[in-house]
């Protein structure tokens, strides 16, 4: 199948999107840190305000914050639908889900991480924090309903073992805020966080009778995702945080033409932006350093105000999946 004669297909992370899910703005803490099992990944700012809401729902604590945070998801859909876009949205969880989750929580606010298409493949995938695990359920409706009519391929992971307290299991682990697709290479981030080698091993041998190539991309321990150290905006043009690339960029990138940031400006989500195309890319109105480089290299730069999103450790990329990007 080609992405012509389909209406599920990804051929890159900035061709031309046509079809996107945004996502939603719920998230309650698990009881305590200890269910975690890592330190949550979010920026020194926001330690306090999640640091109030253990045990409890962020709306019900900071209702005024839990609006604007809707509101820039709202917002980031309505300048998707500006530039011709179809937006879909994931439902909210039932109460019955709700109830489910008991004392680890719950968690639906980055679509980006519980499923992910790769061409053709569309991925269900496993996390690692236990308060996300059940965050694929709030799309399953979308997904039975776009994907399994099409000619797109629709399969998932194993699901994790049962592990004691604060301990993840062997997985495997694989996270959609980890992957980047690059026509037939995908580069998949692992620190430890999130996905692990077992789940870049199991991308691997999937995709790979379909022609594609894995390249696994080493982070350090405290970087959730690969998409808070690089992205890609078009065809030769990148935004990266050398320090939070060991081992460097992956040998098909280091010809790139790449705009740095620092350590503190990829905390705060400087490199999770999000392509419209190779010529539009939508940035927060905090980096206005890297909108000016972007804009210096032909970029149309549209800026939103992300600040509550970028709270809870993502930003633009981690708010959206894509079911339809091609030429």
């Amino acid at each position: 199948m080609t992405a012509e004669n389909s209406n599920v297909f990804v051929e890159s992370e900035f061709a031309p999107l046509r079809t996107m899910v945004v996502s939603r703005s719920e998230f309650r803490a698990p009881d305590s840190e200890a269910f975690l099992g890592h330190s949550m990944p979010v920026e020194k700012s926001a330690v306090e305000i999640l640091g109030a809401v253990w045990g409890r729902e962020f709306g019900e604590v900071y209702p005024d914050m839990q609006k604007a945070w809707e509101a820039e998801r709202d917002e980031l859909a309505a300048v998707l639908l500006r530039y011709g876009v179809q937006v879909l949205r994931p439902r909210v969880f039932t109460e019955v889900e709700k109830e489910s989750a008991g004392p680890g929580g719950y968690a639906n606010f980055f679509v980006r991480d519980p499923w992910f298409t790769v061409g053709e493949h569309v991925i269900e995938g496993v996390l690692q924090f236990p308060h996300r695990r059940m965050e694929v359920l709030a799309s399953r409706d979308l997904l039975l309903e776009r994907v399994m009519p099409s000619g797109a391929r629709y399969v998932s992971l194993p699901q994790p073992e049962k592990s004691p307290l604060g301990h993840p299991g062997a997985g495997p682990f694989l996270e959609g805020g980890d992957v980047l697709v690059l026509g037939r290479e995908v580069f998949v981030g692992h620190s430890g966080m999130a996905t692990n080698d077992l789940g870049v091993a199991w991308l691997s041998k999937y995709l790979e009778p379909f022609g594609y190539t894995v390249t696994p991309v080493a982070l350090p321990a405290h970087v959730l995702h690969l998409d808070c150290a690089i992205g890609l905006v078009r065809e030769g043009l990148l935004i990266a945080c050398p320090d939070r690339l060991p081992d460097g960029l992956p040998p098909t990138l280091r010809d790139w033409e790449q705009i740095d940031v620092t350590e503190d400006e990829a905390a705060a989500m400087a490199t999770n932006g999000l392509p419209i195309d190779s010529t539009t890319y939508i940035t927060d109105a905090e980096f206005t350093r890297v909108g000016a480089e972007l804009r210096a290299r032909g970029i149309t730069v549209e800026f939103l105000d992300f600040s509550v999103s970028r709270l809870f450790g993502g930003a633009f990329r981690c708010t959206t999946q894509p079911l339809l990007r091609a030429d």
